[in-house]
C-alpha cells in the first residue's frame, strides 16, 4: 500500500534539498570533522548525494548506500553530472556486506532515526561497527520528537521547471511513548494542467534514542571514545529536545 521514498518523494527532495544544500550547517559540520581522514568513508543513507557530492569535491573518497532504487538512480544521475563516479550500493543499512572497510561510517541529518525497529537499528549499528578499521569512526545524527502533534496536517506545493506541480500532504498519525516512534502519512500528487498525472503515499516512521539510551547502545556494541555534540558545535552539550544531536564513536583498535 505504502512507497517507500519513492519516485516523487526523491523529486521533492532534490527539489527542497538540492546537492550541496546545508542543513543547519551540516555539511560544513562534516567536512570539518572529516578534514583528517585520508581513508574510505561510506554515507549510509546517502540519498540524492546532497553530502556525498560535496565530500567527494573536497577530495574524500566516499562510497554510498541506500535502501531506496529511486534515490539512488537520482544520486547516480547527480554525481555524473558533475563527473564523479563513486561505489554506490542498494541495500539495508541493518543486513549489507560491502568490499571494503572505512575510516569513517557518517549518517546525517537524523537519517539513522528512519530505521523503524529497535532490532533492525541495533544490527544496523553492528553491521557500521563490522564495517569500519580498527580506530575508525563512526559518525551518526539523532533527533527527538519536540514539536510533535498528533493529527496535524501540513500542506506544500513544488513547481517544476517544465511546468508540472507536486502537492504533498504529511499528517501526524501516531506516536508511541513506550517503543519511542512516531508514524506519519505523506501523499503525493503530481499534477500537469490541472490533472492529476501520479500519486504516492508514504508512511514516515521515525524511532528516537535519549542520549543516555544511545551511549550505552553504542558501549554494548564495543565502541569507544564517544563524544555527544549539539546543533553541529562540535563537543557542545545538548540542552534542548529540539536539537540536532550527533554522536561521534570509535570502533576499538
Amino acid at each position: 500500500m505504502f512507497s517507500y521514498y519513492s519516485a516523487l518523494c526523491t523529486e521533492v527532495y532534490n527539489l527542497t534539498k538540492p546537492v550541496g544544500y546545508s542543513l543547519d550547517g551540516d555539511i560544513e559540520y562534516y567536512q570539518e570533522r572529516l578534514k583528517n581522514c585520508h581513508g574510505r568513508i561510506l554515507e549510509a543513507a546517502v540519498g540524492t548525494g546532497r553530502v556525498l557530492i560535496p565530500l567527494l569535491e573536497t577530495g574524500h573518497t566516499v562510497d554510498g548506500i541506500d535502501y531506496s532504487p529511486e534515490m539512488l538512480s537520482s544520486c547516480r544521475k547527480n554525481c555524473d553530472e558533475r563527473g564523479l563516479h563513486p561505489n554506490l550500493y542498494e541495500g539495508e543499512l541493518q543486513d549489507f556486506s560491502l568490499p571494503f572497510h572505512y575510516e569513517a561510517i557518517i549518517i546525517p541529518t537524523g537519517s539513522f532515526c528512519l530505521i523503524e525497529k529497535r532490532e533492525d537499528s541495533l544490527a544496523a549499528l553492528k553491521c557500521f561497527y563490522d564495517h569500519l578499521v580498527p580506530g575508525g569512526r563512526l559518525i551518526v545524527d539523532l533527533i527527538l520528537p519536540n514539536d510533535w502533534r498528533t493529527g496535524e496536517v501540513s500542506t506544500s506545493v513544488f513547481s517544476l521547471p517544465d511546468g508540472d506541480g507536486i502537492t504533498m500532504e504529511s499528517k501526524s498519525t501516531e506516536i508511541d511513548w513506550l517503543r519511542q516512534n512516531t508514524v506519519s502519512h505523506i501523499k503525493y500528487e503530481k499534477w500537469r494542467k490541472g490533472q492529476l498525472i501520479q500519486s504516492e503515499l508514504q508512511r514516515f516512521a521515525l524511532r528516537w534514542y535519549g542520549i543516555e539510551e544511545f551511549t550505552f547502545v553504542l558501549e554494548d556494541i564495543g565502541f569507544c571514545e564517544l563524544k555527544c555534540s549539539a546543533d553541529y558545535d562540535y563537543e557542545k552539550k545538548p540542552s534542548e529536545a529540539g536539537q540536532m544531536i550527533t554522536f561521534e564513536a570509535v570502533r576499538k583498535k
